[in-house]
């Protein structure tokens, strides 16, 4: 039953005698960011999640921490342990694309109507190219075969 299907080499478990499937990382699941954090990273994935500075969401946490007693502390190591660490992946993206991402983790609907307008005005000004080429234009007629008698010898 399990030579069935080609497999290939780098994937098959013989121990198991099935195919390990590899999960790409996600872009819109919250991370630790042990790179850019201090203790845990807990706050600089806040900060790369929601978009917000780094810093605003460590005074926020001290002042969260100061008026709760520091009942928060435990919140806040429970999800440095709960929360896997940012893959390599992840960490060498520009500014627009991670924008992107952070737009797309607060409003879904709202980035997928983003891009259908995009391509919606792509697809509005690739047809008015094609009507420009397509129509009868005398001048671009003149200036194509203009080209095409310099290429053939200045005749």
């Amino acid at each position: 039953m399990a030579d069935d299907y080609p497999v290939p080499e780098h994937r098959y478990d013989p121990g198991r005698d099935r195919v390990m499937s590899e999960q790409p990382a996600s872009r819109t699941r919250f991370y630790r960011d042990k790179r850019n954090g201090k203790l845990f990273g807990v706050c600089a994935g806040i900060a790369d999640y929601t978009g917000f500075d780094v810093s605003l969401v460590r005074v926020c946490f001290l002042a969260a921490m100061f008026m709760s007693g520091g009942g928060v502390l435990l919140f806040y190591f429970i999800a440095a342990m709960v929360t896997p660490t940012k893959p390599v992946s992840l960490e060498r993206v520009d500014r627009e694309e991670k924008q992107f991402w952070q737009g797309v983790r607060a409003s879904p609907a709202r980035a997928a109507r983003d891009i259908r307008s995009r391509f919606k005005d792509i697809d509005r000004r690739l047809a008015d190219i094609e009507s420009y080429v397509t129509t009868e234009n005398r001048s671009l007629a003149r200036e194509i075969d203009a080209l095409a008698i310099d290429k053939g010898g200045n005749a």
